[in-house]
């Protein structure tokens, strides 16, 4: 490949990292703004930088700029990771992306996500993210797994196992409450998804509430009873 069709390759992937803050941030105005105030978008061209730099086998100086970028941005990227066009990471305090963790095209990522392992695994020990996924505020995403094409990771999730296409993962362990039959939404909605830590409470209430009124009704029984005490001799 020539030095030329690599810069027109460098030139389209960061129109795209540009194109993805206007696609996913409605407060986006200007294109100068989005490339002065996005503490996202420095991350990820910082990190394409030490990406170039660890591909040569010159980590300390690709662990550097990774450092220097945590240092700006709050956002911890290994430069041994690989992220594909379009990522857009918004606000982003606090996120974490580990060595071998790979991520695909057009992925969202909020604030206080981690990418990360287990601490058991050895040589690929961070997840896949595969094309169009949003991982919601707080997630947990950790060890060597997949998560699939176009999926939603809800706020707060700790996810553990592979998860499908088009599915939707919420809970502490993550859990798919939502695949295939219902088709995944296109928007950030990061607010009105499944819960199913609520709706076990709400079945405890109900099974509480119930148990309550068996409670009252014994009680009114044994008032109407009447004690026969047993003639002593």
């Amino acid at each position: 490949m020539s030095f030329w069709r690599k810069l027109k390759d460098i030139q389209k992937t960061l129109q795209s990292d540009i194109q993805a803050v206007f696609d996913r941030d409605p407060a986006a105005r200007s294109t100068l703004e989005v490339i002065l105030t996005y503490s996202g978008l420095h991350a990820i061209w910082a990190h394409r930088i030490a990406r170039i730099f660890y591909r040569l086998r010159w980590f300390l100086i690709a662990r550097a700029i990774s450092q220097i970028s945590r240092f700006f941005t709050g956002i911890e990227i290994h430069p041994g990771a690989r992220i594909g066009k379009g990522c857009f990471i918004d606000h982003g305090m606090g996120v974490v992306i580990g060595e071998t963790c790979e991520i695909g095209n057009y992925v969202t990522i909020y604030q206080g996500v981690t990418l990360g392992g287990t601490g058991k695994e050895k040589g690929k020990r961070h997840p896949t993210i595969e094309d169009h996924v949003m991982i919601a505020s707080g997630a947990k995403v950790l060890g060597s797994i997949r998560v699939g094409r176009a999926s939603k990771i809800g706020a707060g999730s700790v996810v553990l196992r592979e998860v499908p296409p088009n599915s939707t993962v919420v809970g502490v362990p993550g859990r798919v409450v939502v695949q295939d039959g219902v088709r995944v939404q296109t928007d950030l909605d990061q607010v009105n998804l499944p819960d199913p830590v609520a709706e076990t409470l709400q079945s405890l209430k109900k099974e509480i509430k119930e148990l309550r009124r068996e409670i009252e009704q014994l009680k009114g029984g044994q008032k109407g009873l009447t004690v026969v005490e047993p003639k002593q001799e």
